[in-house]
């Protein structure tokens, strides 16, 4: 039996209109450049002038370590908010890129599903955190546009609490050669909690990651997949890059590491592509 399936399903009511596009970067692989594309995704929507929260899920706590906040510093978490012990706001830290704030996490979010148990509303504590954002902060001019999730690599308590809180779903892609499999089990999360928990979730786009011209594989990954999931792919490709690699060990997003380099100017590109859908998506 899965986490889904043992969670309450009596309370499906959609955020309210007027909150921030709340997209989770989510892929049951490890590996495939989750955390690296929520935080330079996140960096590059700031660049061009969004306001943007990062809520770091992963117990790991790589996105909060990959843009500086040093885990010594982190007196409240996600965890504390997850478990009804500290509003989001309280989480919520400034980062070195103006208009990016970051909800930071620990250790602590692995034992979330022991602490929650059965409790009734556990798949929606963090889509309850997020509306008493908008409410709380309101008098303190944070005013988001997005909010980026990051999710850990797995489906557990974390993922879900993120997919329940989402109007979408953007879904890391490394090209490599079980793409399509993890790919498909993802599409089939989405689903069923698309039919259990949030009915309005939506794939917002698939990003391709580690892309390598020089390799064959690479090229034959790119194609099965746009074949596959058709106009969902972004057009833009993150490319295998040394300097996107380098950055987090300190503390920087690639774009404050080194904004000339490949691996920023196509992290720039997708916040254009995430933007025009988002507009396209508006006007339908």
């Amino acid at each position: 039996m899965t986490v889904l399936d043992e969670i309450y399903q009596e309370d499906r009511t959609p955020i309210p209109p007027g909150h921030p596009r709340i997209l989770s970067l989510a892929n049951q692989k490890g590996g495939v450049g989750k955390t690296t594309t929520a935080i330079n995704l996140g960096t590059a929507l700031a660049a061009i002038g969004e306001r943007v929260l990062i809520v770091d899920l992963d117990p790991q706590g790589n996105a909060s370590t990959g843009l500086g906040i040093d885990r010594r510093t982190r007196s409240v978490s996600t965890y504390d908010v997850l478990i009804g012990e500290a509003p989001l706001r309280d989480a919520v830290v400034s980062t070195a890129v103006p208009r990016l704030h970051i909800a930071t996490s620990t250790m602590d979010l692995s034992g979330l599903e022991l602490e929650l148990g059965t409790t009734r509303d556990r798949a929606f504590r963090l889509r309850n955190a997020i509306e008493g954002l908008n409410v709380n902060t309101a008098a303190d001019d944070v005013d988001y546009t997005y909010v980026l999730i990051d999710c850990p690599p797995s489906l557990n308590l974390l993922t879900v609490n993120a997919m329940a809180a989402s109007d979408a779903i953007l879904v890391p892609l490394q090209c490599e050669f079980f793409a399509l499999e993890g790919l498909s089990q993802l599409l089939q999360t989405v689903e069923q909690v698309r039919s259990t928990l949030n009915p309005n979730l939506s794939i917002h786009g698939i990003v391709l990651t580690m892309f390598d011209s020089r390799n064959n594989l690479s090229n034959q990954v790119v194609a099965d997949v746009r074949q596959f999931m058709g106009s969902k792919v972004y057009n833009t490709m993150i490319p295998r890059n040394v300097r996107i690699s380098e950055a987090p060990s300190y503390g920087k997003p690639v774009l404050v590491y080194d904004l000339k380099c490949v691996g920023s100017e196509a992290y720039l590109k997708l916040a254009t592509e995430v933007i025009q859908r988002e507009r396209e998506l508006r006007t339908h």
